[in-house]
């Protein structure tokens, strides 16, 4: 089996399971859930960062599609920590 069929299947598996495991929690707990899924996104992206880091000579395509892709999640991530702050706020005593 190739690598990217094997890429397709986990990815295609991955996206099944997040999907049946986040609409199987109660509304109750989509908060910690939230706030747990960011803090391990945060995580990967800073792996990511770091297996990134070695740069070479001269212009490089995967380099340029990593950036951007750690830039957009980096993006995803902080906005979920507003989102997950805002909804935690909404059940503080006034």
């Amino acid at each position: 089996m190739s690598d990217t069929m094997m890429g397709i299947y986990v990815f295609v598996f991955s996206c099944f399971v997040g999907y049946h495991v986040v609409w199987g929690v109660t509304p109750a707990l989509h908060t910690p859930l939230m706030a747990v899924t960011n803090a391990i996104s945060a995580i990967v992206i800073v792996g990511a960062i770091l297996v990134s880091g070695a740069f070479g000579d001269g212009f490089n395509w995967p380099e340029v599609i990593g950036f951007f892709a750690v830039f957009l999640a980096s993006i995803n991530i902080f906005g979920g920590f507003i989102v997950t702050n805002r909804i935690l706020a909404m059940f503080k005593k006034k």
